[in-house]
């Protein structure tokens, strides 16, 4: 779908869209004189009332932050087999769900630092790390030049089948342009005084990020598109496979990236969890408390990554069902049917795969 014109023309209006949405929402972090909005939650209620903002925004950002969870759960175990597989061919073959498990035992180590400032090293490496694989992926597929009998059509073999893959692509472009959700809370972590305040660095910080974002993307996607067609994988770097030491490298950056990505987007829901078990049920703040209910939640998200281990179709699913809403908000219509139509395709891609799968395999 990018390298078409369609494509190419909804991640760049993607990319300029979300940015814009990014800025009013730095902006509206301190509106309100004297008050700073650290949650998405916060300004939910803000502009829709108490509870009715808490039911509007919770459950979407919710689902938004243990999508993203369980589809970085799918990616690192998936990058880890990957890895695995190139620097072994020869090995026995192990399965998905094993490197899976792998890779959440680290965030059952990583889920108990306490808040964003603690895992600020991991965040920084996770964003070098998506620069550096990034670059690689498209270097490498430059390197590896356009593919023979290289086919550029939609796979679609029907006009049905070609509406349900466009409608997957527009979720997953959605879900590639959605950090909305955590912006808040990043942003409440910067000191902040009416004479500086913390939009400021903020910005810039937001600005740095989506010039990294725009390095990352649009290189990967119109040169991946253009090197091996329609036959190009979810993930680029499963396509490629020479040379192996730098596959092997890109694929170990892919994992250092989602094993700090998976931090900063499971922070919410811990403070989410524990503050409804503190504040509602009146449990005893402690660390057995955050112990129990973080594995418990990166329990959750392995089991489903385990049973659920389709990339394309879960970033369809979820990037069309929650991020939308909440990225695109501003404008209305652009977001409204982000939302309803890209979750049906992402849904049809999930069953298509479920179909010769075997659970736990």
């Amino acid at each position: 779908m990018t390298n078409r014109g369609p494509g190419s023309v909804i991640m760049i209006l993607s990319w300029i869209i979300t940015l814009y949405t990014l800025w009013q929402m730095v902006e509206m972090h301190e509106m309100v004189p004297g008050k700073r909005f650290d949650r998405y939650h916060e300004l939910g209620q803000h502009a829709f009332g108490e509870k009715l903002g808490l039911w509007i925004v919770v459950p979407q950002q919710l689902t938004v932050e243990i999508g993203v969870n369980i589809v970085y759960m799918v990616t690192g175990g998936k990058s880890l087999k990957k890895f695995h597989e190139t620097v072994c061919p020869s090995c026995s073959q192990i399965k998905t769900s094993y490197f899976i498990v792998i890779f959440a035992s680290l965030h059952f180590v990583l889920s108990h630092l306490p808040n964003f400032n603690s895992i600020s090293g991991v965040s920084l490496a996770a964003a070098v790390m998506s620069l550096s694989y990034s670059t690689i992926a498209w270097v490498a597929s430059l390197e590896k030049g356009v593919q023979p009998n290289v086919d550029y059509s939609y796979k679609a073999s029907s006009t049905s089948e070609g509406v349900f893959h466009f409608l997957s692509g527009l979720g997953e472009v959605a879900f590639a342009f959605a950090g909305h959700n955590v912006v808040l809370e990043i942003q409440a972590t910067i000191p902040s005084t009416p004479e500086k305040p913390s939009k400021g660095p903020m910005w810039k910080g937001v600005i740095l990020a989506y010039l990294v974002v725009a390095l990352c993307y649009f290189p990967v996607a119109f040169i991946g598109y253009w090197v091996f067609g329609n036959t190009v994988e979810d993930n680029i770097l499963i396509s490629l496979e020479k040379p192996a030491w730098l596959i092997a490298t890109a694929n170990m950056f892919v994992v250092i990236h989602v094993i700090g990505s998976y931090q900063i987007y499971a922070m919410p829901v811990f403070d989410m969890i524990e503050t409804l078990l503190v504040k509602r049920l009146k449990f005893k703040p402690c660390f057995r408390l955050r112990f129990i209910t973080r594995s418990l939640y990166v329990a959750f998200t392995m089991l489903v990554g385990i049973a659920v281990p389709f990339f394309g179709g879960l970033l369809g699913f979820f990037g069309g069902l929650a991020f939308a809403p909440t990225t695109y908000f501003i404008c209305i219509v652009f977001g409204v049917l982000l939302m309803v139509l890209s979750p049906i395709g992402g849904l049809r891609t999930l069953i298509l795969s479920a179909k010769n799968y075997r659970f736990f395999s």
